[in-house]
């Protein structure tokens, strides 16, 4: 009896172990379950901000990519604007000089018929003046005739007088009209872009945190970009931009380059502003030597020597009351050709001459 009751007793208490064990690892299980549930929860979340961060971040750069295309568009279209004002004020001028050329053609005509309206009164006069001699009593034929030719050589004397004056007055109005004639049919014939003159260059920033860098600490490197640019550097409340200041177009155009360059690699440091520098001024030495090259062959000049087209590349960065010297320079040497060519004269020689 008493080992039933030991034997039951073992039992139970094996029995509430069990359950004992069983429960205690439920418990562990839910308790993992819960975490692991948090832990996704949390992963999920953070993903969540995350993509909203990008997308705020995208939407931010959409929009100011939107406003610097809007504010290109703006600068180009004033731009076309300008450029449509001045070809329409040249065309108003060519209208004018050619209204002008018409009236004074018309004079010409006009003194031709009244030069001609003379010529036949004199024809008449001297009918008329025969009629009279024959008239005249007790008069021979043979003095008659002197009368005649006394009085009609009078008359071809001042008329030869007046006309030979009224022809070289004609013939000098001629060659002025020729002259103004090919110098509109010249002009017309040409159209080039007009600029406005600058002594400035801005560099746009991707923000305004870069001015801070250009500065450098103790301002150590606008003062390395100015030494070895010789341009001064301005940095003001423009908002994502800086400004180019100097004279002299070349040097200007080396530093926008040297910055541009230096923005776009971010290691901002005296070494490596003059590295930038020495290719920029690299570049711009071949962008003036293909410069000077390309201006020659639209002139269609040869044999000219290395260092006068080297000259001739640098004034594609000048400009002389509002307008590109170059560029110039390539609309005299055309226009001299056509001057030349309606002359009958050496054309190649005209627009070397031009072009020089």
């Amino acid at each position: 009896m008493e080992f039933i009751i030991a034997l039951l007793a073992v039992l139970g208490g094996l029995a509430i172990g069990a359950g004992a064990g069983y429960y205690g690892r439920s418990l562990v299980s839910k308790k993992r379950i819960g975490q692991a549930e948090f832990a996704s929860t949390r992963i999920v979340e953070d993903a969540k901000e995350q993509s909203r961060a990008i997308l705020i971040e995208a939407k931010e750069e959409s929009l100011e990519l939107r406003r610097e295309g809007e504010s290109e568009i703006r600068e180009q279209r004033s731009e076309m604007k300008q450029s449509e004002r001045r070809l329409a004020n040249r065309e108003e001028n060519l209208e004018r000089r050619g209204s002008n050329l018409e009236k004074r053609e018309r004079s010409l005509t006009e003194s031709e018929r009244e030069a001609e309206e003379l010529q036949s009164d004199l024809e008449s006069l001297k009918d008329q003046a025969l009629v009279k001699i024959e008239e005249v009593a007790e008069m021979t034929i043979g003095e008659a005739s002197e009368v005649v030719m006394r009085q009609a050589e009078d008359d071809m004397e001042h008329d030869i007088a007046r006309r030979y004056r009224d022809f070289e007055q004609e013939a000098t109005e001629r060659a002025q009209e020729q002259g103004a004639r090919i110098l509109a049919t010249s002009i017309h014939r040409m159209a080039a872009e007009v600029v406005s003159e600058i002594t400035v260059t801005t560099v746009p920033l991707p923000s305004d945190d870069m001015k801070g860098r250009l500065i450098g600490r103790e301002g150590r490197n606008i003062r390395a970009i100015e030494k070895n640019t010789g341009v001064d550097l301005i940095i003001d409340d423009t908002p994502e931009a800086v400004t180019l200041s100097c004279f002299d177009p070349i040097r200007r155009e080396v530093a926008r380059l040297a910055v541009t360059k230096l923005i776009a690699d971010g290691r901002i440091h005296p070494a490596r502003i003059e590295e930038m520098v020495n290719r920029a001024k690299k570049e711009v030495d071949d962008s003036i030597w293909k410069s000077g090259e390309q201006a020659i062959f639209d002139a269609g000049v040869r044999g000219l020597n290395p260092e006068v087209i080297k000259l001739l590349g640098r004034l594609k960065y000048r400009y002389s009351y509002g307008e590109n010297v170059l560029q110039h320079c390539l609309e005299v040497s055309h226009i001299a050709g056509m001057i030349a060519s309606e002359l009958g004269a050496n054309v190649k020689l005209a627009k070397a001459g031009g072009l020089l």
